[in-house]
């Protein structure tokens, strides 16, 4: 029997593809930390900010289901992979010739069409290719090295944001580099796990989903109406009165407290289950919203920004480990394309709803409004976790 070779413990595709996210992400944190403050100061209001990143999300977000459809009828997901991530290279340094709000709405459309995709393909692959009692420490190590890259990404933005005061095209052409980078690893180092091709996919894919599939999806939906672009967090920062060099550095706090707990809560999850951290997530969502909201001072929002960032250690991870739990093997790429689908989707009503709030009420009614919604799906998803209970004895 031949034995794979591991990285640093974890199986080829698994670490590469977590290389691959921090190149990636390296790369559109650098653009995402400034893109706010880049659309104010091409005369973009919160609300056209907001309909900017739904818009974005959510048009492309069908395509995340139908990559991960695809990829499971003709069983592979590479190319996904390449075509997705190559794109978000091509787009990246064109923000730089970007000088109304409409021009980035239509670079970030298809950007995100790269990432439409190349979600569904990898999780799928990242699946496949490591055994179920490790795929919350392989999806813990997913999550770490996204959020390294969103902590080098804006880091790397702050010092030259220092050197070029609010030339912010030199960033978006610099950001480029990291984003090759990431291509060149999936081409290089990623290899496709083999599996049949899926001809009847059409006919019965969505009627082999079990129900708890819908449940959860659900719970997720009611969460993402009120989990808006994060674009309004670095929004209400900059209200406090802060110096706008340093908002990457709000954006770079939140990642690093995910990074250091992404992998030990991926590791516990496999040892507790899923639901337990899922919850737990929510309900610390919840409590950060409503202190966003309530608040207006930079020094609480730096730890608001840390309790951020635990909650999206607690989730991601794990609601990817539920996903890959409840969804048989032949249908990982079509169960995490509809996830993500669900993500994107909803994002557009999320942040159409948090932007005319931000707007027309106040800036405390869209955090208010976010943590309502968390605490309804916290509820939900301990429902969720009796009614798997029940099920499963």
């Amino acid at each position: 029997m031949i034995r794979k070779k591991k990285f640093f413990g974890l199986e080829q595709n698994a670490f590469f593809t977590g290389l691959t996210s921090f190149f990636t992400d390296t790369s559109i944190k650098m653009v995402y930390s400034i893109m706010p403050m880049f659309l104010l100061s091409i005369g973009a209001s919160k609300t056209t900010i907001s309909l900017i990143e739904g818009i974005a999300e959510s048009t492309a977000s069908m395509l995340k289901a139908i990559s991960g459809f695809w990829s499971d009828k003709i069983g592979k997901n590479k190319p996904f992979m390449v075509i997705g991530y190559g794109i978000t290279a091509i787009i990246t340094p064109l923000y730089a010739l970007a000088r109304f709000p409409i021009q980035i709405l239509f670079f970030r459309f298809f950007e995100r069409i790269g990432k439409g995709l190349r979600v569904a393909p990898r999780d799928s692959l990242i699946s496949a290719s490591v055994k179920q009692n490790e795929t919350g420490k392989t999806f813990g190590f997913q999550k770490a090295m996204d959020n390294s890259g969103a902590i080098i990404g804006p880091l790397i933005a702050f010092l030259l944001l220092s050197i070029f005061p609010l030339n912010y095209q030199y960033i978006f052409l610099l950001a480029t580099i990291p984003a090759i980078l990431g291509v060149l690893t999936v081409v290089i180092f990623i290899k496709d796990v083999k599996s049949e091709k899926k001809e009847s996919a059409t006919k019965i894919s969505l009627n082999r989903l079990p129900k708890k599939y819908y449940f959860f999806l659900f719970i997720i939906f009611v969460f993402t109406l009120g989990n808006s672009a994060d674009a309004l967090l670095l929004v209400k920062t900059q209200e406090t009165g802060i110096d706008k060099l340093y908002i990457p550095f709000a954006y770079m706090l939140f990642n690093t407290v995910s990074v250091l707990f992404a992998i030990p809560i991926g590791k516990l999850s496999d040892k507790i289950g899923r639901e337990k951290l899922i919850i737990l997530g929510f309900f610390v969502y919840s409590v950060v919203y409503y202190f966003f909201g309530k608040f207006n001072n930079i020094n609480v929002f730096i730890l608001l920004f840390m309790l951020y960032g635990i909650y999206s250690a607690l989730t991601d991870g794990s609601q990817k480990s539920m996903i890959s739990d409840i969804i048989s093997k032949d249908l990982k790429g079509t169960g995490f394309g509809i996830y993500h689908a669900v993500l994107g989707i909803t994002l557009l009503p999320a942040s159409l709803i948090a932007g005319v709030l931000y707007d027309k009420v106040n800036s405390t009614a869209p955090f208010y409004f976010g943590s309502a919604m968390a605490f309804i799906a916290a509820i939900l998803m301990i429902i969720f976790a009796v009614y798997n209970r029940k099920n499963t004895k």
